[in-house]
C-alpha cells in the first residue's frame, strides 16, 4: 500500500505544478479570500457548481472572472433578472426565412465557465433551466439535445440579505451544487491593500496560466488519491448523523433537523476531500480534510425545523455540534 501512496503522490506533484501559478495569477487581482479561491480551485479540481453567498462587494464575482481569466478556456457571464427567460440562457430555434428552416441559436450556457451573477433574482423556470444543464451537463433545444464542453462549471453568487424582487432557491434544487460558500468580510490588512489597489490607476488582469487537459489530468490524479477505510467510515457518520442523530448520542439535534444531507453528500464530500489533498500535494486524504469541508458540503443540505429557526439555530451551528461530537479516526 505504502508503494501505491508513493505512486500516487509522484504524480500528484507532477500533475499539480500549475496551482501555484494559478494561485499567484489569482492573487494578482484578488486580495486575501484564501478560503473562497481554495474552494473554487477544488470545485474545478472535483467537477462541481459552487453557490457562493455573501453581501455585495466581496469580490465573489471577481474572483469568479479572475479564475476564468487563469484557465485558457469559455466564460460566460450571465446576469439573472426578474425578466429573464430559459430562452435567454440556454438558447432557441429561429426561423430561417432563406431556407425555410428552423435554425439552433444557442445560448450563453455553452461555455466552460458559468458566472451566474444574483441566481435568486430569477424566476423558476429560469433556475430550473440552470440547474438542468448543470445536473446533466446536456441542454435540449427542440428536438436537438446537446452535450456541454468540459470543464463545464457553473459559480452562481446570491445575496443573503435583500429579499425584494427575490426569487429564493428551492431546497432540492440548491442540493445540486457541490458547494456552497458563505463568504465573509476581508481583515483590516487585507482592506487597506484592496483600498490601496483599486485607487492607484488600471486594475490588474490576469492572464491564463493553465489549459483544460491539464486541468483534466490533475482531475485523473486527485481521482486516484487514498482514502483509508476509517475516514470513508467517519463521512458517511457525519452525513448520517444528520438523518439519525439519536443514534449518535445527539438527542438534542432530533427537534432541530426536519430533513438530513442526501446520499448527494456522502459523495461530494469524498470526492472534495481527495482534492483538497491535490492542492496539499498528498497522496492520501486526512480526517482533517473531510472537516475542513463538512461545512461547505453539508450547510445546505442540513434543512432544520421550525423550532431551530424559532431559537434562531442555523446549519452550521448543527454541523459545528456534528463535528465536536462524531468521533475523528
Amino acid at each position: 500500500m505504502n508503494t501505491d501512496i508513493e505512486a500516487i503522490q509522484n504524480r500528484i506533484e507532477q500533475e499539480s505544478t500549475f496551482v501555484s501559478d494559478l494561485t499567484q495569477e489569482i492573487g494578482k487581482v484578488v486580495v486575501g479570500q484564501e478560503y473562497m479561491v481554495e474552494r473554487l480551485l477544488i470545485a474545478l479540481l472535483s467537477n462541481g457548481h459552487v453557490l457562493l453567498e455573501g453581501v455585495p462587494g466581496l469580490a465573489k464575482t471577481l474572483t469568479v472572472k479572475t479564475l476564468a481569466q487563469t484557465i485558457d478556456t469559455g466564460f460566460q457571464r450571465i446576469q439573472f433578472t426578474p425578466d429573464l427567460l430559459p430562452a435567454d440562457l440556454i438558447g432557441t430555434l429561429i426561423f430561417d426565412q432563406r431556407d425555410g428552416e428552423f435554425r439552433t441559436k444557442k445560448g450563453p450556457i455553452f461555455s466552460n465557465i458559468i458566472l451566474a451573477d444574483e441566481i435568486n433574482r430569477s424566476p423558476a423556470k429560469v433556475q430550473s433551466a440552470l440547474l438542468e444543464a448543470m445536473q446533466e451537463r446536456t441542454v435540449t433545444i427542440g428536438e436537438k439535445t446537446f452535450t456541454l464542453g468540459d470543464p463545464f462549471l457553473v459559480l452562481a453568487t446570491q445575496n443573503p440579505i435583500e429579499q425584494e424582487g427575490t426569487y429564493p432557491l428551492p431546497e432540492a434544487q440548491v442540493d445540486r451544487f457541490m458547494l456552497k460558500l458563505s463568504i465573509t468580510y476581508p481583515d483590516r490588512t487585507e482592506e487597506l491593500e484592496i483600498m490601496k489597489r483599486m485607487s492607484a490607476g488600471p486594475a490588474p488582469q490576469a492572464t491564463a496560466v493553465v489549459n483544460p487537459l491539464q486541468i483534466q489530468k490533475a482531475r485523473e490524479a486527485a481521482e486516484e488519491i487514498y482514502v483509508d477505510a476509517k475516514v470513508e467510515n467517519y463521512i458517511v457518520d457525519l452525513v448520517f448523523a444528520t438523518r439519525d442523530p439519536k443514534h449518535y448520542g445527539l438527542d438534542d439535534l432530533d427537534d432541530l433537523i426536519a430533513y438530513g444531507a442526501s446520499p448527494r453528500a456522502s459523495i461530494n464530500l469524498l470526492k472534495t476531500a481527495k482534492a483538497r489533498a491535490f492542492l496539499q500535494r498528498r497522496g492520501f486524504v486526512t480526517p482533517e480534510d473531510v472537516r475542513a469541508l463538512a461545512r461547505d458540503v453539508l450547510r445546505h443540505r442540513v434543512l432544520l425545523t421550525y423550532e431551530a429557526e424559532a431559537e434562531e439555530i442555523t446549519p452550521e451551528d448543527v454541523i459545528e455540534k456534528l463535528l465536536n461530537n462524531i468521533e475523528v479516526p
